[in-house]
């Protein structure tokens, strides 16, 4: 008998360890599945109006943001890592932060897309889908202190959730 009630609660353990594992391994991938199906037409529709490829915008966004899971995407709405003034003091936040302010997540895509626009290399590069020529440029204009393992990691997540298929989608008139 006892024997019995020892086995069962080591298949009970067993069974709770693999519940455990699953649903570690499982959740990050609703993570992520959750933030590309968030913004993926946003970055599309920002690709379209700018001529900046949906991959880039989106891949930035997703390493820069940590997936929407950091500090900065959820209590600043920041997702490019953008500096600028904020106000966690004035909310008492115990957080601070030198990291700008956003009303909404979509503020903070269209204020990167404005910033990238600004770049003296923009208007040679605009409509074309080579992303990383962008994420060279980009670089080259100090956007990333972390250089060239910066351009890896984004080309990593453009590359392993296939977000270079966004850029397909391209209907950016270059002449514009």
């Amino acid at each position: 008998m006892r024997g019995n009630k020892l086995l069962s609660r080591v298949v009970w353990f067993c069974a709770m360890l693999i519940c455990v594992l699953v649903a570690q391994t499982a959740y990050p991938q609703q993570h992520k599945k959750r933030y590309l199906d968030k913004y993926e037409d946003l970055s599309v529709k920002l690709m379209n109006e700018t001529g900046i490829p949906a991959s880039v915008i989106l891949g930035i966004g997703m390493l820069e943001s940590g997936m929407g899971t950091s500090r900065n995407a959820k209590m600043l709405h920041n997702h490019f890592g953008i500096v600028g003034r904020n106000n966690l003091a004035k909310r008492h936040a115990s957080y601070r932060s030198k990291y700008k302010e956003y009303d909404t997540d979509e503020d903070s895509y269209e204020h990167f897309v404005k910033i990238v626009r600004k770049k003296k290399w923009y208007a040679s590069m605009k409509g074309n889908t080579e992303y990383s020529l962008w994420l060279k440029h980009m670089n080259h204009t100090g956007y990333s202190t972390a250089g060239t393992e910066w351009i890896r990691r984004v080309t990593n997540l453009i590359k392993r959730y296939k977000l270079y298929k966004l850029d397909a989608q391209m209907e950016f008139a270059k002449s514009s």
